[in-house]
Order: C-alpha cells, then structure tokens, then sequence
C-alpha cells in the first residue's frame, strides 16, 4: 500500500507561483509515471503534466511553457513548480502515482488533493 501526502497549495494572487509537492510512502518496489491532475468545479478531471521514471514528460497544452514537473526517485517525491498563474488554473490538484509492489502488482493511487486558488 502506498500514500501520498500532497503540500504547497493555496492562495496566489495572478502572475504569482506556487510549488506543490506529493511524496509517496508505504510498501513499494517500484514507483514508475508520476503525474498531476486538478479538476476545477463543475469540470472533469483533466491530466496537468506527467513524467516517467526515465524523465520523460509530458503537458497539457495549456500549461506548457508556465509549469514544470520534476521528480527526485530517491525520495519518491513528484513536484509541480506552478509559474505565471491565473485565474483558470484555479482547481483542486491531485498526485497520480503508479507502483509496482513486490509481486509485480501495478496499482494506481491518488493523492487527497491540494486547493489552489489565483485571484484576478
């Protein structure tokens, strides 16, 4: 079992930046992609940026160029460094990270979400 404990969301006024980070912790061999997702209200849930464990990434194309994703395999930690916000980036954010246990299971888990709020 693995969990994720997401921090860094919040209040930011548009322009501003913000980092969130999740760090997964439990019973895992192997964690591969790790990924942010954020659903604003009444929108589904849409896939923000994703990388794979060889640091391949991926993003939505309307955060290219403002957000960076990264991830440090030594500390199971994914990170989101948020630039030049504006109003329409306001959701909720949630980890997505898939891990393999020692029998070969894939799972995919879900962080509890992080609120992220940019004032006009």
């Amino acid at each position: 079992q693995v969990q994720l404990v997401e921090s860094g969301g919040g209040l930011v006024q548009a322009g501003g930046p913000l980092r969130l980070s999740c760090a997964a912790s439990g019973t895992v061999s192997r964690i591969s992609a790790m990924s942010w997702y954020r659903q604003a209200p009444g929108k589904q849930r849409e896939l923000v940026a994703i990388i794979t464990r060889d640091d391949r990434i991926n993003y939505a194309q309307s955060v290219k160029g403002r957000f960076t994703i990264s991830r440090d395999n030594a500390r199971n930690t994914v990170y989101l460094q948020a630039d030049s916000l504006q109003p329409e980036d306001t959701a909720v954010y949630y980890c997505n990270v898939g891990g393999f246990d020692y029998s070969g299971t894939f799972t995919n888990y879900w962080g509890q979400g992080t609120q992220v709020t940019v004032s006009s």
